[in-house]
């Protein structure tokens, strides 16, 4: 993403930065659990908190990680039936020119 939000981090506070590298790292390492489930999973969380440019990435991350279009849209699923149709306005904004139409 060429506007990372935490480019600021990155000029102020390289600790900081490292900190927040190492979680995401050790988050979304291979384990029981695939890098691209987790990919997903936190896609998820991003769509029922509205947060667009987190949908779009992590949707991005998910597909560059094995995720299907299938898999993607079947996540949308869950998502709407546990948080609202809401959360599926947010996620077609966020996967605006990511699954083809």
């Amino acid at each position: 993403m060429s506007n990372n939000p935490l480019n600021i981090i990155k000029e102020k506070d390289l600790k900081l930065l490292a900190q927040i590298e190492g979680a995401r790292e050790l988050a979304f390492k291979d384990g029981k659990i695939s890098k691209k489930n987790k990919l997903l999973i936190a896609w998820a969380i991003d769509m029922a908190k509205g947060a667009e440019n987190g949908i779009k990435a992590l949707a991005n991350q998910a597909l560059e990680n094995g995720a299907t279009q299938e898999e993607i849209l079947e996540t949308l699923r869950i998502v709407n039936y546990i948080c609202g149709v809401g959360s599926t306005y947010s996620a077609t904004r966020g996967l605006k020119n990511i699954l083809e139409v």
